[in-house]
């Protein structure tokens, strides 16, 4: 049974009205309910966790043995020991890294700063300790003038 407006005493602008309303309140109630309120019990400890930058437990090391090997210089050349960029990496430690990765750098691009961070990286890795005196010994090579590395290294640390 369909009841006009007139008949129940409302005018079609008194109509118009609550129907509006209707659609306002459904509105509301449909803005509500996608609103998601957090709360928390009283005494409830929040915690929020940041992200944070990585740490990078090698840096000082790096900086140190880029110091000894080459004074900081990235274009650094030793053509006594064919040794390249600022970590001065040589021929056979560039191809023995490319046959452990896969990679295929050439020689020059250790004098990229980035690359030549990579190859000390994956070597200290390797070691597989945080102890600086040992990846600095190895990064040099083997035997008694390691300690004498080391200790130029240690100077700068």
């Amino acid at each position: 049974m369909v009841v006009s407006a007139n008949r129940l005493g409302m005018t079609e602008k008194t109509g118009f009205r609550l129907w509006i309303l209707s659609w306002f309140k459904f509105f509301l109630i449909i803005c509500f309910l996608m609103i998601e309120l957090k709360a928390a019990a009283p005494g409830t400890i929040t915690t929020f966790i940041f992200v944070s930058q990585p740490i990078e437990a090698y840096n000082r090391l790096i900086n140190a043995v880029v110091m000894v090997e080459s004074s900081g210089d990235t274009m650094a050349y030793n053509l006594e020991e064919e040794a390249y960029g600022a970590f001065q990496i040589r021929p056979i430690r560039l191809l023995d890294y490319n046959q452990r990765t896969g990679k295929n750098y050439k020689i020059e691009d250790c004098y990229n700063y980035k690359t030549s961070r990579e190859i000390f990286l994956y070597y200290a890795v390797l070691n597989g300790s945080l102890d600086y005196q040992s990846i600095a010994r190895n990064w040099n090579g083997s035997g008694k003038m390691t300690l004498v590395y080391w200790e130029k290294v240690l100077a700068h640390l």
